[in-house]
């Protein structure tokens, strides 16, 4: 068996931030649960959305919402937020602050570039042409490297197989590589199809833990909205 580990978790702390920002033994498990079943039903209700931060100071709760289409998360004059703010404080019976934060590149992120081509692949056109495309808006972009892999019953063949496709370089065990993880599923007529994406954004050079986390936010292009 391989030993493979999550490029973001080997990576949290160093240049990786947590995305659940809370520490209560007593509750943890409750919280665990929680996190998840927001996350769940945000993703479903959103799209174009790259992940979910959830922070719990105090005896509140916080939820930072990172999408590329920020427009239609907040709805007309705000109606979104406040619709989605309701119905966070109903699952959690807790008030909440829900903010929209801005993707500035969406090419260069590599969970969006995945349910970018699951959606494609949902629409029937080729796995190649799919995955070449992404390759090429990332490179584009200023990606250092990116690779794609797409697993599952491709094309319609009756036998399952693995496909990828790199370009560029993906130094997954320098730690100090910016590298960017992703994974979808598309749900096609012939079955499921994984896909993962991996974007090598740049290497960071900074003395102290707080300057590379810095760093790796501004790589990502990341601000508030609302």
């Amino acid at each position: 068996m391989g030993h493979k580990v999550h490029p973001k978790s080997v990576r949290l702390g160093y240049i990786r931030d947590w995305e659940s920002k809370w520490f209560s033994l007593k509750e943890m498990p409750d919280f665990i649960e929680e996190d998840r079943r927001l996350r769940v039903y945000l993703k479903n209700q959103l799209k174009s959305v790259s992940k979910i931060v959830i922070e719990r100071p105090g005896k509140y709760i916080r939820v930072n919402i990172y999408t590329s289409r920020p427009g239609i998360v907040i709805g007309k004059g705000g109606q979104g937020i406040e619709n989605l703010r309701k119905d966070i404080e109903s699952m959690t019976s807790k008030k909440s602050f829900v903010n929209v934060m801005e993707i500035k590149k969406p090419e260069l992120d590599a969970q969006l570039a995945a349910e970018g081509i699951a959606f494609q692949l949902e629409k029937q056109i080729s796995f190649r042409r799919a995955m070449k495309k992404t390759i090429e808006k990332a490179m584009a972009a200023g990606a250092c490297g990116i690779k794609v892999m797409v697993s599952g019953r491709l094309g319609g063949a009756e036998i399952a197989r693995t496909e990828w496709l790199k370009e560029g370089r993906i130094p997954l065990q320098t730690f100090r590589a910016d590298i960017d993880y992703g994974f979808a599923e598309s749900y096609t007529t012939m079955g499921q199809i994984g896909v993962k994406v991996w974007i090598f954004k740049k290497e960071l050079f900074k003395k102290t833990t707080k300057d590379l986390i810095e760093e790796a936010k501004l790589v990502e292009g990341e601000g508030p909205l609302a």
